[in-house]
């Protein structure tokens, strides 16, 4: 009979198992000696000798990128590459190198995949165990923690897995019957209701990971650890005086929280037309974790057979050999697949480094331009990894989710408000890469190459006199909309006067959120 513990004995699997890189469709890794510059990883070239890499590695050709006509087939290889251990038959991941004050709301804010069953935390041995509901979503967490090199107090974290294991038979009938979950939801509570008052009065019931309270409505939602902690709670709590006149129930686990992000990505893999993400949100969640579980271990294949281990959870993309009349602008144009963190061109070197705000989404733009090919001015660009980015800082993360892009929206403009003039009021927050007017909707868009420059102008401008009757908001990131079909950017060029050909089409893809 199995100890109580069991399901979180270790299965320590070390980042990727290196058979998924073994008849991977992929590049093998780069040996960091082959490159004269930091900055820059190339794609190996098919001549180098396979002996330049470790014994583990299997030398591919690089033309291999040309068998595969989309992202979604090398995500299929990867995934029919992947070993046993990356798609083990468990629900319970182990995350290990955890420092011994993180607490579970910690950890847990970096979850999203899908709900938690219970989550099990072990100070004394620097560890973790997260058993989710199901085996996809664990699969989902395990892959994309990998892949983003899962990072908490400045510790790398460990991922592997624990033991499979069921759900407990409560648990089971308490989901399919009342869509339980760890989160408690508090209903008509009194004005005065403090958040220590509920810890006290819903602690008996078991270990609480957060606690949320929403005065102007007025609501509570008490995460505990476990769902068997919260049915005790939903079951008992009623029953008490105190409680008797409030509404207990369940809420929605924040850790099943779909974002924009992974509507898109799974909406992308699942073949979903451009446009109609959101109907992700309603699918089935085991469809979703899937298909995200399986982008992340393609993504992850990607990163690591064309610039080794170091790289997974990378966001920079190089591109060389632009033409010597390309503007930032043009090659923003052409950029296409998700948000853009920053973008840094040196025309002086024929230089670009793009790096995204998930690195999934610069996986996938590396892949599909060594496969489609990224043309300007009817030059096909070099396309690498440029040095490793680093996880995306947590506050623009929290400002990517709330909403913010690096394009600026302005909103009831006139015409004397030239592209010129808006050009040199904001220049002051960084680095403008296109201003755009549209006269007849009355409203002009300001692009930045960075992220945080277009968080500071939004901050900044509305404290200016002339800017205060305007609306200002986040518009949307032309590089975000959906990757262009085969061989669209093949003829892209500049005309004379230095407008691009797919301007008029970006120009429109602008609009306020």
């Amino acid at each position: 009979m199995l100890s109580p513990a069991s399901q979180y004995d270790v299965q320590y699997t070390p980042l990727l198992p290196s058979q998924l890189l073994l008849g991977s469709p992929f590049q093998p890794g780069t040996p960091s000696a082959a490159f004269a510059s930091p900055q820059v990883a190339f794609p190996t070239s098919p001549n180098m000798s396979p002996g330049a890499f470790s014994p583990t590695d299997q030398y591919v050709p690089y033309q291999s990128y040309m068998d595969f006509a989309s992202f979604n087939e090398l995500t299929a290889a990867a995934a029919a590459a992947a070993s046993p251990q990356m798609i083990q038959a468990s629900r319970t991941v182990y995350l290990g190198n955890v420092a011994s004050e993180t607490t579970a709301e910690e950890l847990l804010s970096h979850v999203h995949s899908g709900p938690v069953e219970s989550v099990r935390m072990l100070p004394e041995k620097n560890c973790a165990f997260i058993s989710f509901l199901d085996i996809a979503s664990a699969s989902h967490f395990h892959s994309d923690a990998i892949l983003r090199k899962l990072s908490i107090r400045g510790q790398d974290i460990k991922v592997g897995w624990g033991k499979p294991s069921t759900v407990p038979m409560n648990v089971l009938m308490a989901v399919h019957q009342s869509n339980a979950s760890r989160n408690v939801y508090l209903g008509n509570l009194p004005e005065d209701i403090t958040e220590e008052e509920i810890r006290e009065d819903l602690g008996r019931f078991g270990s609480i990971d957060t606690i949320k309270l929403v005065r102007e409505k007025p609501i509570g939602f008490v995460h505990f650890l476990s769902i068997s902690s919260a049915i005790k709670a939903v079951q008992q709590l009623p029953q008490e005086p105190k409680w008797g006149n409030r509404k207990v129930f369940y809420g929605k686990d924040r850790c099943a929280y779909v974002s924009k992000t992974q509507q898109q990505n799974a909406a992308q893999l699942l073949g979903i037309s451009p446009g109609y993400e959101h109907l992700i949100a309603g699918a089935d969640r085991d469809m979703i974790s899937n298909a995200l579980a399986q982008q992340s271990a393609a993504a992850a294949a990607v990163a690591t057979t064309a610039g080794g281990m170091a790289n997974l959870g990378n966001r920079t993309v190089y591109l060389g050999s632009i033409h010597p009349e390309t503007t930032i602008e043009e090659i923003c144009n052409v950029v296409r697949g998700g948000l853009l963190h920053q973008i840094r061109y040196i025309p002086d070197k024929h230089i670009c480094f793009v790096t995204f705000v998930d690195p999934t989404v610069a996986a996938q733009f590396f892949a599909m331009s060594n496969v489609q090919g990224l043309m300007i001015h009817n030059r096909r660009l070099k396309i690498g990894w440029g040095k490793h980015s680093g996880p995306l800082p947590t506050a623009i993360a929290l400002a990517v989710t709330a909403g913010a892009s690096r394009n600026v929206y302005i909103g009831n403009v006139d015409e004397s408000w030239t592209e010129e003039r808006l050009r040199q009021d904001f220049s002051e927050y960084g680095e403008i890469e296109l201003v755009n007017t549209l006269r007849e909707k009355s409203c002009a868009f300001v692009n930045f190459t960075n992220i945080a420059n277009a968080i500071k102008a939004i901050e900044g401008i509305k404290q200016k006199e002339e800017y205060r009757n305007f609306k200002i908001n986040f518009g949307k990131d032309r590089c975000g909309n959906a990757p262009r079909p085969m061989n669209l950017n093949a003829g892209h060029h500049t005309n004379h006067n230095g407008a691009s050909n797919g301007n008029t089409t970006a120009t429109s893809e602008l609009y306020r959120k």
